[in-house]
């Protein structure tokens, strides 16, 4: 099987159990749960609040440079261990900003950890500053600026949280300008939105890559669009079930995304609060569509040319051992 990059996950969502109360203990923060299995208890979401709820909750015990390192290095770990050779992985600045740690903390622990992700793990990786689209634009701003501060090295930026209600067109101006900085460009649409949030953010934010975008099936001009136009979609079929954006991963629309001729890609999202990494994600759809070992290779493909890396290195990766 050809090697796989990994395109959609956010660090702080690969935040497991067992590190949040190592952390918690190390640095002295009291959580609500009696013990472990308690903590675990809670990793049923009857909606996209619950998930949040605990999402935050948890991310409090995330204080030091040492914290973010040691959390992007046990992702790093358990990637390598699912085939993964490139991770543009994303970090949501403002929710660790918003209580109190700084964004040097966040940013130079987690670049501590990528910056020797090649030599420890055997990936290659990359940051994407991601932007809270339920906040203002304003904040966004902010945040960006924040992060060039601290001069460590960032890929792109996209943007995330809920779809509903917050168009794209605010964060305009900003993703211009990041563009005009030398960074790449991506978007969370088509999940919780329908097929006009995909719209929204390739009319507005000019986006390389579409995260999630599952919804764009209801639209077929939009899927000729993104077909003719090989426009990434990240897919992340576990996380779109815990999070009911489909019935049962029966439902999910990847068979026909593949079918389409979308370059489509497979992914974790929050893998500790979602039910596994990219392994367990693709052991899923495989068991569950019976999918043949050519359509796995069409993924892994769509992964690598889907990546922000030099054409060269894509050819690398691509290339039979």
């Amino acid at each position: 099987m050809l090697p796989f990059a990994e395109l959609h996950l956010h660090l702080e969502g690969t935040l497991e159990p067992e590190l949040v109360l190592t952390l918690a203990e190390r640095n002295r923060i009291a959580l609500p749960y009696r013990d472990i299995d308690d903590l675990r208890s809670h990793y049923t979401y009857g909606c996209l609040q619950d998930f949040l709820d605990l999402y935050y909750s948890n991310m409090q015990v995330l204080r030091t440079e040492a914290d973010f390192a040691e959390l992007t290095d046990a992702y790093l770990a358990r990637a390598a261990a699912a085939g993964v050779v490139r991770a543009e992985v994303f970090c949501d600045l403002q929710a660790h900003t918003a209580r109190g740690v700084p964004a040097p903390v966040v940013l130079a622990g987690i670049a501590d950890a990528l910056a020797t992700s090649e030599a420890d793990h055997g990936i290659s990786s990359g940051l994407i500053l991601t932007f809270l689209r339920h906040l203002p634009a304003s904040d966004a701003v902010q945040a960006y600026d924040q992060a060039l501060a601290t001069g460590v090295e960032l890929l792109g930026v996209g943007l995330c949280s809920s779809e509903v209600g917050f168009p794209a067109r605010p964060f305009a101006g900003l993703f211009g300008r990041a563009r005009a900085d030398g960074l790449h460009t991506v978007a969370h649409a088509g999940e919780e939105g329908g097929p006009e949030s995909v719209w929204d953010v390739l009319e507005h934010l000019s986006v390389q890559r579409i995260d999630h975008g599952i919804n764009a099936m209801r639209d077929p001009a939009l899927v000729r669009h993104l077909a003719e136009q090989q426009l990434p979609l990240t897919v992340c079929p576990l996380s779109n079930v815990r999070l009911h954006a489909v019935p049962s991963l029966a439902d999910h629309p990847l068979p026909a995304m593949l079918e389409a001729g979308l370059m489509v890609c497979i992914n974790s999202d929050d893998p500790a609060y979602f039910g596994g990494y990219l392994g367990e994600n693709l052991a899923a759809v495989q068991a569950e569509f019976g999918l043949t070992a050519a359509q796995l290779d069409t993924l892994a493909t769509n992964s690598i040319e889907a990546s922000f890396l030099p054409p060269a290195q894509k050819r690398r990766l691509l290339s039979p051992a």
